[in-house]
């Protein structure tokens, strides 16, 4: 939030390792380490989260019929493609990192961007960590209390452990973080392939009667349709993750977009199928009805194997966790690196090349999002805002467009795609007013209070002594604690 300054740490007494993290060298840069494979498994990582697990209970509830809910969850995949495909030519546009951040300061300025980073720091990133840390506690502790209400405090300690692990993992090593990131790969798929086959096999083999009347109950009201799409949409968040990454990815140009159009279709049509599983199996008021669907469905149709459910989603919420704070935490450091953060954030750990006080600062704040394990509460809370900006980024689209049409592209994408993308953006930006008031209200606020330490953080210079040492302070007592300093050799936004 305030004006870079030069390290407090003197040069001598900080190794700084090369490029290829060799000590020695001149300079502390993040490497070039994520291919195509690691660029599909991040997406689909995040994405193959928590989500399918306990969104269609919200889904279904708001919408009220089968087959509205999964017209919900089939649009919702439509317009991750729609978005994936505006951020495509933004991401091989500005080839930056930090995702939306950079997308917003070059559109519209940096006061924007500085508001997309603080409701991000404050709002969606540490909430969606502690969402994912609580459907893997709730998965975990689901079997051993069958008939019972889950213990709220277990439920926030095991999450809170989850957390704090990755973090560290995320600290210690990228490549490494990525090797455990593919291995939970197989925990993902294969919990949501054995969902598909048994309920797919439940459909043609028993009498199901859920889609007898497949609209019936439907809700004809937007609010409730909108507040659903954001429990769709929370599934399908992650699809722009990669971009948070840019400068990690190798040849970004033809792995970003690559990436992108092998990872939504499948997202997709797995999703719908799903959902399709689920409600063979189980009646839409079951579903509502249920602390954990997957559990639920185990139970159902697993019989003494219904222990194979919790673990693997278990491990499938794991592995989402531990690739959102990877990519999130380079959104949080690339914001202190222009000055938007605290610039003892924007620092690498000079060993292992890794930005552990992002990291850190956003652990902290996830834990602080645990105060409450009501997950469609905070789902409902973040996305609201996280739609928000959304349509800010792919607005940008269309700004740049008229602003810099030289501008070097090498994904353009029709018009009519970011005009779409923007259209449906606000209709879910203006009705969830109307049936989560308050949610609403508590993110406009957070927003809002953005400005007053926007002016204070960036624009006022001339702050007192006595403020300017405290903080000279701390980021001299950071950089000692996590061992890191600046990254040199980057460019900033014009």
């Amino acid at each position: 939030m305030t004006k870079q300054v030069q390290s407090p740490v003197s040069d001598t007494c900080l190794m700084t390792p090369t490029s290829d993290g060799a000590p020695g060298g001149d300079k502390v840069r993040m490497k070039k380490q994520l291919g195509l494979l690691e660029g599909v498994a991040i997406i689909l990582g995040i994405i193959f989260g928590s989500g399918i697990f306990i969104s269609p209970k919200g889904v279904i509830q708001e919408v009220g019929s089968v087959g509205l809910s999964l017209v919900v969850w089939t649009l919702c995949g439509v317009l991750s493609m729609i978005g994936a495909l505006c951020y495509a030519e933004l991401g091989t546009s500005i080839p930056k990192s930090g995702g939306d951040y950079a997308y917003i300061y070059e559109a519209f300025g940096p006061l924007f961007a500085f508001l997309y980073l603080w409701d991000a720091m404050l709002i969606f990133v540490p909430t969606t960590n502690a969402i994912m840390g609580l459907t893997f506690a709730k998965y975990v502790i689901d079997p051993f209390f069958p008939e019972c209400p889950l213990p709220e405090v277990s439920v926030r300690f095991i999450a809170a452990c989850a957390i704090c692990f990755f973090t560290f993992m995320n600290c210690y090593n990228v490549k490494l973080t990525t090797n455990i990131q593919n291995s939970f790969m197989f925990g993902k798929t294969g919990a949501l392939a054995l969902i598909i086959i048994v309920g797919i096999a439940s459909f043609f083999m028993n009498d199901v009667n859920n889609f007898d009347a497949p609209f019936e109950r439907s809700t004809l009201s937007p609010g409730p349709i909108a507040v659903a799409f954001y429990s769709g949409i929370f599934s399908y968040s992650g699809w722009n993750y990669l971009n948070f990454m840019t400068e990690e990815l190798k040849n970004p140009y033809v792995n970003l977009p690559r990436a992108i159009y092998i990872s939504l279709p499948l997202v997709t049509l797995t999703y719908v199928l799903a959902n399709v599983a689920y409600l063979a199996v189980l009646s839409p008021d079951e579903m509502i009805a249920s602390n954990a669907i997957a559990v639920s469905f185990g139970y159902r149709t697993l019989g003494v194997l219904s222990w194979i459910m919790p673990l693997m989603v278990a491990m499938s919420a794991l592995g989402g966790l531990s690739v959102h704070i990877m990519t999130s935490s380079r959104m949080c450091f690339v914001g202190a690196r222009y000055g938007h953060f605290p610039a003892m954030l924007s620092h690498l750990n000079i060993n292992k090349l890794t930005p552990m006080p992002s990291l850190v600062f956003l652990n902290i704040l996830s834990l602080l999002m645990l105060c409450t394990s009501d997950i469609h509460l905070l789902i409902t809370y973040s996305s609201f805002v996280e739609s928000f900006f959304l349509l800010l980024s792919v607005s940008g689209l269309l700004w740049l467009r008229y602003k810099k049409p030289n501008m070097h592209r090498p994904i353009k994408v029709s018009l009519i795609v970011p005009v779409t993308f923007v259209i449906l953006c606000i209709f879910l930006v203006i009705f969830p007013v109307f049936s989560a008031p308050y949610e609403v209200l508590m993110g406009v606020l957070i927003t809002l209070t953005g400005i007053p330490a926007y002016y204070f953080g960036v624009v006022w210079k001339e702050k007192p002594a006595w403020f300017t040492k405290t903080l000279d302070g701390t980021t001299a007592f950071v950089q000692k604690l996590f061992m890191s300093a600046k990254e040199e050799g980057v460019e900033g936004f014009d």
